[in-house]
C-alpha cells in the first residue's frame, strides 16, 4: 500500500494569536540606555499592508524576538544594536508555503560582501533607514521593491 502525498499547508493566518504574546517584541527594556527601535511594515504584492504576519529578529548571539503586525502591516521591535552588520529577519505569512529569511543591514554596512554580490538595485531592499526613533525596514512579500530573501540547502 502506498500513501498519496497530501498538499502542503500555508503558514497563516492562523498562528498570530497563538504566537504573539505581550513583550516578545522587546530584546532588552524600552528604557535601557542602549535601546534603539526596529520597525517596519509588511507589504503585499499589491503594496497592501499584511495584516497577520509574524515577524521575527535575531541579533547575532541568540537575541530573539517576536512581533505580530497590526492592521496597517506594522510591526516594532526594541533592541540593542544587532552583533556584526545586520539583523537576521524571519517572516511568516498568510499564503506562504514556508517562512522567509532576510537580513537588515545598518546604513554602514555598505561595503558588507553579501551586499557587494547582489545586483546594485537590489541592495536597497536589505538596508534599513535610520531615522529619530532607530531604523525603519519595510519587508515587501512580491512586486516592484520586492525584499531579498535567502534560501538555504535542503538536507
Amino acid at each position: 500500500m502506498s500513501l498519496a502525498p497530501t498538499p502542503g499547508q500555508t503558514v497563516g493566518p492562523f498562528f498570530s494569536f497563538a504566537l504573539a504574546r505581550e513583550g516578545y517584541a522587546d530584546l532588552v527594556p524600552p528604557r535601557h540606555p542602549d535601546a534603539i527601535t526596529l520597525r517596519g511594515q509588511v507589504l503585499d504584492g499589491a503594496g497592501e499592508p499584511v495584516p497577520d504576519a509574524l515577524v521575527e529578529l535575531t541579533r547575532g548571539n541568540g537575541a530573539w524576538g517576536r512581533a505580530a503586525t497590526d492592521d496597517d502591516g506594522r510591526y516594532t521591535f526594541t533592541t540593542l544594536a544587532p552583533i556584526g552588520r545586520f539583523f537576521a529577519i524571519t517572516v511568516f505569512a498568510r499564503g506562504l508555503l514556508d517562512r522567509l529569511f532576510t537580513r537588515a543591514y545598518l546604513p554602514d554596512a555598505a561595503d558588507d560582501p553579501f551586499l557587494q554580490d547582489l545586483p546594485e538595485d537590489r541592495r536597497a531592499t536589505l538596508v534599513v533607514t535610520a531615522d529619530q526613533h532607530g531604523y525603519v525596514f519595510d519587508i515587501r512579500l512580491q512586486g516592484d521593491d520586492e525584499t531579498v530573501f535567502l534560501a538555504f540547502p535542503q538536507d
